[in-house]
């Protein structure tokens, strides 16, 4: 299983927000370089990282802190946050970004979607499903949806998407543990069809053991390593046990 730490930008700082409110932003370190490095040396081959102005804006906007992480690190960044067309998932890959995530198009724009992994790749192309209540959000959270997150998935598989990072909005943020039920039924529902990325609540390391037991392809760790409740470097050596 594969340990992703996670770097949100907001302003052009780290932040972490609470339940995905915009009015809780938390700035949890200081330099963003400095942070990826630390995942790095921690042993780390992936890092996570969403432009929360991008998200908010439709656009990206915090395109320079990425790239500055994918050339000055040996790190492969997936980046998420106001993706919205062709054009910028080509410049992202371009400027050495390893994959992209799609999180609001997926629902309002799905052609995009197959139309991105038929140029680009299912290898490049991963798509978020963020949900309230089992209800897919879109906008940074900021909208939500009648659409429930399982039939999103299958939804997408049929587009030709193979790696899905699933986030319940409730729990992101919160240190309060993953959402086991919810992850249990995408797992099973998505059996053999696709790799799912458990998202949101990560807390210690009851939280990596339990993903790991499911069978998920990897985990997303944010406010749980800036915290402390989470030693990243364990979490990676357990994370890579056969």
């Amino acid at each position: 299983m594969i340990i992703f730490p996670a770097i949100d930008i907001k302003d052009g700082n780290c932040v972490r927000l609470f339940k995905g409110d915009f009015n809780t932003v938390e700035k949890v370190a200081s330099d963003y370089l400095e942070t990826a490095k630390s995942f790095e040396a921690a042993g780390a081959e992936w890092i996570h990282m969403v432009d929360l102005d991008g998200a908010k804006e439709g656009r990206p906007v915090n395109t320079k802190i990425y790239t500055d992480v994918a050339g000055k690190t040996s790190l492969k960044v997936e980046v998420g946050g106001g993706i919205r067309s062709l054009e910028t998932i080509r410049e992202y890959l371009e400027m050495g970004i390893t994959r992209v995530i799609l999180g609001s198009v997926a629902l309002k724009n799905p052609k995009l979607v197959c139309d991105a992994v038929e140029r680009f790749g299912s290898e490049k192309i991963v798509v978020g499903i963020d949900a309230m209540n089992e209800m897919v959000a879109t906008e940074g959270w900021l909208e939500s949806s009648n659409v429930h997150y399982i039939d999103l998935a299958d939804k997408m598989i049929e587009n030709g998407v193979n790696t899905f990072i699933f986030t319940d909005i409730s729990k992101d943020g919160t240190l309060s543990g993953v959402n086991r039920e919810q992850l249990r039924k995408l797992a099973d529902a998505t059996e053999g069809r696709a790799d799912i990325v458990a998202s949101g609540g990560v807390h210690t390391m009851d939280d990596i053991v339990a993903c790991k037991e499911m069978g998920l392809y990897g985990t997303i760790c944010g406010k749980s390593i800036y915290k402390g409740t989470l030693n990243l470097k364990g979490a990676i050596e357990y994370a890579n046990v056969e």
